[in-house]
């Protein structure tokens, strides 16, 4: 729905991919060897500056590299260290973006320790973390990918804040970019609320200069997207981001879908 960006934008794009389960049958939705051309056709169109994914299993993490093109890289890590468990990975055309650093932290008490939990979430849930350099402008400024709990309200809060004095100690002078699946709607949540006001992050939806699809839902379960649903996978975004275009994309490829959510856009240039 937005395409390359060009001259001295970025197109940054959040999408959680649905991990691919197993025991799932041929012509189910779920079935992950037919979801995946649909999520590399996408990709071939949209080619995003920035992405980041959710949920995404190694193997599918290298699905995501061959479909973009040979000049992208990525960092990331599983939940539970190395190549296990889900991915919140995040994309980049390194053709035009120098990755400055990059680090995990997952949300808990102890965040430095690989697969540590609180909070009451019931699995590890993570951060993933890129400072990046953008060659046409000279600007730095830093990415943050994540995942929040499905289950627990005291998890997506304790996150959230922990995201918040993330941003407010290590990237604070740069601008920011919060991609990911907060399991919880825009607008109509604590941690919404919470990494809004504590910083300063907008709702690129909102702050969007131009919105070129409807106010979707972002996880129609592989049904005909609704107007006016819950949008639980955000792109958010620091002031010293301008925010040109917003979409969220029901795309689909011989009445398929890639995944049980959709992809969240933003076109955006840097101050």
């Amino acid at each position: 729905m937005i395409g390359p960006a060009e001259r001295d934008t970025l197109h940054i794009a959040s999408y959680n991919l649905r991990y691919a389960k197993t025991g799932v049958a041929p012509g189910n939705p779920d079935y992950w060897p037919e979801r995946e051309p649909v999520l590399a056709r996408w990709l071939q169109i949209e080619r995003p500056t920035i992405l980041g994914v959710q949920e995404a299993l190694y193997s599918q993490v290298g699905a995501v590299a061959r479909a973009l093109p040979p000049s992208y890289r990525w960092v990331g890590m599983g939940r539970e260290g190395g190549s296990r468990g889900e991915f919140c990975a995040i994309f980049y055309a390194a053709a035009r973006l120098d990755l400055v650093g990059f680090d995990h932290l997952w949300l808990s008490d102890t965040p430095d320790a690989i697969g540590s939990r609180s909070w009451g979430n019931e699995v590890p849930r993570m951060v993933t973390e890129a400072h990046f350099r953008d060659r046409t402008t000279g600007i730095e400024f830093a990415v943050l990918n994540t995942h929040l709990d499905n289950h627990d309200d005291n998890s997506r809060e304790q996150s959230a804040r922990a995201i918040v004095e993330r941003i407010r100690t290590q990237h604070s002078d740069v601008p920011v970019i919060v991609t990911g699946d907060f399991n919880a709607p825009a607008g109509d949540s604590p941690s919404f609320d919470i990494l809004t006001e504590g910083a300063g992050l907008r709702d690129t939806w909102v702050a969007a200069s131009r919105r070129v699809t409807a106010e979707y839902g972002t996880r129609p379960d592989y049904t005909r997207p609704v107007q006016g649903g819950p949008r639980i996978d955000w792109v958010l975004a620091s002031d010293r981001v301008e925010v040109l275009t917003a979409a969220i994309d029901p795309f689909t490829s011989e009445g398929r879908a890639a995944s049980d959510h959709l992809p969240v856009q933003a076109l955006v240039r840097l101050r």
